[in-house]
């Protein structure tokens, strides 16, 4: 599905990564963890497009992407769902989800208020809010939701949108305990649905939920690529936290 070959990212001369190289299978679901400053948000940014690589190559199913516009890989599956809520605050929930479902059809006819596709892309936009329990909300603004009612609508938004890869950055961040169940429960729908998953964590007992396979990055690079078990167990993963002490 998605494969880094020898990526790097340079700001000012300084590496912020350094040679990340892995393959992404269709439909995994893999966690990404490190130190604060490691590089996993610039990695995100980096496949996302919102940031270009100074070397190297990413890959979507075997095509060459890094030379594309954001929105470009967007339109060939790419999902991004950002660590500070990347919703339209001022829109209500429908119009959130009814933007991503838009961008797929005619912009003319579907804005047309009498027209049947809006309606049908009304109902469809619906049905995803409940799908999130978030239906009886749809008319009201996305700035009065919650930390985790606003996780929950990008990522009912982003599947909406068409997404098949999606890079999940810290959707627990800001979320309440309970709300955090929610957004669970959501990326489980999405592995029900083969989609694949990327998921930046800090809480790796969070992530063993769903991976199979977690990442530690640190200064880069990739210091692990293994099971969460593994992972956990390594020394080098204590090393990496809490210096060589510990381990």
């Amino acid at each position: 599905m998605l494969t880094l070959s020898d990526l790097v990212v340079s700001f000012g001369g300084n590496k912020v990564l350094n040679g990340i190289s892995c393959t992404i299978n269709e439909g995994e679901t893999v966690g990404i963890i490190g130190p604060n400053g490691c590089g996993k948000t610039t990695l995100f940014n980096c496949i996302s497009g919102l940031v270009a690589n100074t070397s190297g190559t990413i890959a979507l199913r075997g095509v060459e992407i890094q030379a594309l516009e954001p929105h470009e890989r967007a339109r060939r599956g790419l999902g991004r769902v950002f660590q500070n809520f990347g919703i339209f605050r001022e829109m209500t929930l429908l119009e959130n989800v009814l933007l991503a479902l838009e961008s797929n059809t005619s912009v003319i006819s579907g804005f047309l208020p009498w027209s049947k596709k809006t309606k049908g892309l009304s109902n469809e936009a619906l049905s995803y809010l409940e799908q999130v329990g978030l239906a009886a909300k749809a008319n009201e603004k996305a700035a009065s939701l919650s930390g985790g009612q606003m996780r929950l609508l990008e990522i009912i938004r982003t599947l909406a949108l068409g997404s098949d890869m999606f890079l999940l950055d810290e959707p627990t961040a800001g979320v309440s305990p309970r709300m955090k169940e929610d957004v669970a429960s959501l990326i489980k729908k999405l592995q029900g649905l083969k989609k694949t998953v990327l998921i930046i964590e800090h809480d790796i007992t969070f992530i063993q939920k769903f991976c199979s396979r977690v990442i530690v990055l640190n200064e880069g690079v990739i210091v692990l690529d293994d099971t969460p078990e593994k992972v956990r167990a390594d020394s080098r993963l204590k090393e990496i936290y809490f210096g060589s002490d510990a381990a």
